[in-house]
């Protein structure tokens, strides 16, 4: 296992914006370094996993709920340094559109709380302008509606 935190280099992850006739899924984070931010579910791809079925597997780990896994949505870097400027943290993700039936979902994993957030009401769940962009671009790529 590749160390999260101080890595000897970037560790790659997967979200996903999961779309429903619910709206879009959040989780909050339950661990550092975004404990307590609502955010896509993801996570660290395993060695020898594929990207998609790394998105399924965190999704499900975290939410319980199944996802088709559907196109790339956009590739984010994450870097985050601690007082002394070090690299604490630094993520490479890929944020991938899937569907999911509107089941209600269970937290699970490294996620604090899991839940369905309707389009108009996401900017009031504080996620941080990169992930809002992402999701807003999953969107428009699933015709603008959660599906």
């Amino acid at each position: 296992m590749v160390a999260r935190r101080y890595p000897a280099a970037p560790v790659v992850g997967v979200g996903g914006v999961v779309v429903s006739s619910r709206g879009v899924l959040l989780v909050k984070r339950g661990r550092p370094p975004s404990q307590g931010l609502w955010s896509i579910p993801g996570g660290a791809v395993e060695v020898g996993e594929a990207l998609a079925a790394a998105v399924a597997r965190e999704v499900a780990e975290e939410t319980g709920l199944k996802v088709r896994v559907g196109p790339l949505v956009e590739v984010v870097e994450r870097i985050l340094r601690d007082p002394s400027g070090r690299v604490e943290y630094h993520y490479v993700l890929l944020d991938y559109l899937c569907f999911a039936a509107p089941a209600d979902p269970v937290a699970g994993s490294d996620a604090a709380e899991a839940r369905w957030v309707a389009v108009e009401e996401l900017e009031q769940w504080g996620l941080t302008a990169d992930t809002l962009g992402v999701i807003e671009k999953g969107l428009a790529m699933a015709g603008g509606v959660a599906m």
